[in-house]
């Protein structure tokens, strides 16, 4: 068996020589403490980038939102987010039962955003009887929305918008790089004008784990208090936080190359008669597909089938799949897939 092509996600991505050697030589210290210099570097640069004053190394992008969500709001407290959010759906319910925080569900529109009409409606009144609007949360890119993005001037007028109304924002940016790169813009047009965002290293930039949490250093102060409180203490951990500065100098330069082999596998999916693609798929680096109702297997039959010739797919609903390219995906793998699906459902 030649070597699998893994397109269940963008998180099994490994850590490149360049991360690897990186590690090897990193110099480290105990973070608890804030003697690990290339924690600190990492942290540091990821603030940068992203135009905020300090940054925070999490082992998950999970524990950056749990612990963003737990400094901007108090216990009783909600936050508005998207119904197809990550947070909200895959998150545990830990804003809910390590919190205390509520949560209010409202549908995103087609590019992943919350039209500020229905942040508005949404709003809750200063009456005993209701939670505190406290928060706006928003997901960029947009998982489920289809690896979607939001533009600057959206950002900057949500931002507007809800600091108007004495709230904040916080970013599920775990593919936030992905949604620059798409734009080819400077992340800092999508970050800078949130009170605090999360991104991952650990999908399409490569590294092997961890995300980075960047807001204000009082807000950074808070987060570190919380991750904590979460078991986010790490010691000396800047073997990892290594991989994460080759992954922002080096990994987030290259996504485009991802999107293009994203559009790619959807041309040659389309030419497949019982596949339907989404409409406009594929955005950054996520194809999703359908297959018709004449095809005698189940999403788990694909699955094993697929697997007979070396690739790895993975559904999220009836006959649906997302498949996510990454920096192990080439052009030649993107063929290998096409063909494996034409026979598979052929």
């Amino acid at each position: 068996m030649e070597e699998w092509i893994d397109l269940r996600s963008d998180t099994v991505t490994k850590p490149t020589p360049e991360m690897r050697e990186a590690m090897a030589r990193a110099e480290v210290g105990d973070d608890v403490y804030g003697d690990d210099p290339t924690v600190n570097r990492l942290q540091e640069l990821a603030a940068s980038m992203t135009g905020h004053e300090a940054g925070l190394f999490v082992p998950s992008g999970t524990m950056g939102n749990l612990a963003a969500i737990l400094v901007h709001c108090r216990r009783g407290d909600e936050v508005m987010m998207g119904a197809r959010a990550h947070t909200f759906l895959y998150e545990g319910g830990g804003i809910s039962s390590l919190g205390g925080v509520h949560s209010c569900q409202i549908l995103e529109q087609t590019d992943g955003s919350l039209a500020l009409e229905d942040l508005e409606a949404h709003l809750r009144a200063d009456d005993d009887h209701e939670p505190v609007s406290r928060l706006i949360e928003i997901e960029n890119t947009h998982n489920r929305c289809g690896g979607v993005f939001q533009v600057p001037g959206y950002i900057r007028s949500l931002a507007e918008f809800a600091h108007a109304r004495g709230l904040a924002v916080h970013m599920d940016g775990a593919r936030v790089f992905n949604a620059a790169a798409a734009q080819a813009i400077d992340v800092k047009e999508l970050t800078e004008p949130v009170d605090s965002v999360t991104f991952c290293l650990s999908k399409g930039l490569s590294a092997p784990v961890g995300s980075v949490l960047c807001g204000s250093k009082e807000f950074i102060k808070q987060a570190k208090r919380i991750r904590k409180h979460l078991g986010g203490g790490m010691r000396q951990v800047g073997v990892l936080a290594a991989a994460g500065i080759v992954a922002l100098e080096v990994m987030s330069k290259r996504l485009h190359e991802d999107h293009a082999r994203a559009r790619l596998l959807a041309e040659g999916l389309s030419e497949i008669p019982v596949v339907r693609l989404d409409a406009g798929t594929p955005v950054t680096n996520m194809v999703f597909l359908n297959y018709d109702e004449s095809v005698q297997l189940r999403e788990f039959e694909v699955e094993d089938k697929m697997k007979e010739f070396g690739v790895l797919v993975h559904s999220v609903g009836k006959r649906r799949f997302r498949l996510v390219t990454h920096a192990w995906v080439d052009d030649a793998g993107v063929d290998r897939v096409v063909e494996a699906f034409r026979t598979v459902l052929m």
